[in-house]
């Protein structure tokens, strides 16, 4: 029995395609990327698409910034709806996602996020890290709340911050 995975994200893929390399090493059990979906048309993430027989999508957010419009979001549940998925990952989607979005994928829908959650939630959660002047950081696998960034920890990884010496 298959289970398809759709994966968003806004920029270069590296974690879409950390999950292509694992299925194509037979590492995901049953699970099976159906689909790669960017609101950004030039992102590195689409060229995955190709590179890995994976339908890569451009869907036009509607506007600038961190929310898409209402109609956009729309047009992102019903395009991931067509796939069936029983997992969305949001990997490097640098958007933030409304209720209704959240609720047509709810208990299906996990974030990847670049800081040890609850601390340094939103946008650059590692730049945010590194000024705080924090030792240890890492990541976050989360179920998506409507909370940003506060859903359920699925996983955490640690990742200390060395100091850089210069000569």
């Amino acid at each position: 029995m298959s289970y398809p995975i759709v994966i968003l994200g806004s920029g270069r893929g590296t974690n879409a395609e950390a999950l292509l390399k694992s299925e194509s090493k037979k590492k995901l059990g049953a699970a099976k990327v159906a689909a790669l979906i960017s609101d950004h048309e030039d992102a590195g993430i689409l060229a995955l698409g190709q590179k890995y027989k994976v339908p890569a999508i451009f869907l036009d957010p509607g506007r600038k910034g961190a929310r898409m419009t209402d109609e956009a979001e729309q047009a992102y549940i019903e395009r991931i709806q067509s796939f069936s998925p029983k997992l969305i990952v949001l990997a490097g989607f640098m958007r933030i996602i409304k209720r209704p979005f959240i609720e047509a994928f709810e208990g299906r829908m996990i974030n990847l996020h670049p800081s040890l959650l609850p601390s340094f939630p939103g946008i650059s959660g590692i730049q945010q890290a590194y000024e705080y002047g924090v030792k240890i950081t890492g990541c976050t696998t989360h179920w998506v709340t409507p909370e940003l960034d506060a859903g359920p920890i699925i996983d955490q990884k640690v990742v200390r911050i060395e100091e850089v010496g210069y000569t």
